[in-house]
C-alpha cells in the first residue's frame, strides 16, 4: 500500500513538474489520435451522407461492413497496416514503419467504421423528416448533404469523440506498426503497458491519470456540446 501511495505521489509530481518525458508522451498521443479521428471524419461524414441519399449497387452491403467493422480488433487493424508498410509488403518502400504516421494510418483505419456506420445512423433520422423537402427546393445532393450535416451537428459531436475515445485508448495496433519507441513513438497507452511491466508504476500512473481525466473530460464536452448545438439549432 505504502508502495502505490508513493507512486502516486511521483505521478503527480511529474504533471505538476512539467516532466518533459511525460509530456512529451502526452503530446505524441493527441497529435496522432487527432490526426487520424480528422482524417476519419473527412472521409466517412461524406461516405456516410452518399450513404443516406443516394441508392446504388453494394450500398447495403458498406452499410453492413462499415457496421461489422464497428467491433475491429486493433491488433487485426495494426497487423494489416504492418504487413503493408513492411520491407516485404507493397509500401515497404516508403519506409514509414515505426513512424507516427503509420500510427495515424492505422487508427483511421479503427475511426472511420465508427464515423461512417453513426453518421449514416444519425443522417438517415435527418434524412426521413427533411428529405423530401430537401428535394422540392432543388437543392442539389451536395448542398442536400451539406444541410444534413449542419442540422445534425450537435449529434455528430458525439461522433467526433467516440472516434477520438477509440484512438486515444487503442494500444494494439499502434504497438505494432510504431514499435513503442522512446522519443519517438511512444504513446500514453503504450508507455502504461511497458512501465507496469517494468515495476515503474510512477510514469505509467502519471499517464493513466491524463487518460482519465481524457476520457471522463471528453464524455462530458460531448454532453455539453451537444446540448449546447441542438438549443442554438
Amino acid at each position: 500500500m505504502a508502495e502505490l501511495a508513493h507512486a502516486l505521489l511521483e505521478a503527480l509530481r511529474l504533471l505538476v513538474t512539467l516532466d518533459p518525458q511525460l509530456w512529451e508522451i502526452i503530446a505524441l498521443s493527441l497529435f496522432v489520435s487527432l490526426s487520424a479521428t480528422g482524417i476519419a471524419l473527412l472521409f466517412g461524414i461524406p461516405v456516410a451522407g452518399l450513404l443516406t441519399m443516394v441508392r446504388f449497387p453494394g450500398r447495403e452491403s458498406v452499410i453492413v461492413l462499415s457496421n461489422a467493422l464497428l467491433g475491429l480488433p486493433p491488433v487485426i487493424a495494426g497487423l494489416t497496416v504492418y504487413l503493408l508498410f513492411s520491407r516485404a509488403g507493397p509500401f515497404g518502400a516508403t519506409d514509414l514503419l515505426f513512424t507516427p504516421i503509420v500510427m495515424i494510418i492505422a487508427q483511421v483505419i479503427l475511426a472511420t467504421p465508427i464515423v461512417i456506420a453513426l453518421s449514416h445512423r444519425l443522417l438517415a433520422i435527418y434524412w426521413s423528416r427533411y428529405g423530401d423537402a430537401l428535394k422540392m427546393t432543388g437543392a442539389s445532393q451536395t448542398r442536400s448533404g451539406a444541410t444534413l450535416v449542419a442540422m445534425a451537428r450537435g449529434a455528430l459531436v458525439t461522433v467526433f469523440f467516440t472516434a477520438f475515445g477509440r484512438c486515444i485508448a487503442e494500444v494494439g495496433a499502434i504497438m505494432l506498426v510504431g514499435g513503442n519507441i522512446r522519443g519517438h513513438t511512444r504513446t500514453m497507452t503504450t508507455a502504461i503497458v511497458l512501465e507496469t511491466s517494468k515495476g515503474e508504476f510512477a510514469l505509467a500512473l502519471g499517464l493513466g491519470l491524463v487518460l482519465l481525466i481524457l476520457t471522463v473530460g471528453l464524455s462530458a464536452t460531448a454532453f455539453w456540446l451537444g446540448r449546447e448545438l441542438n438549443r442554438s439549432a
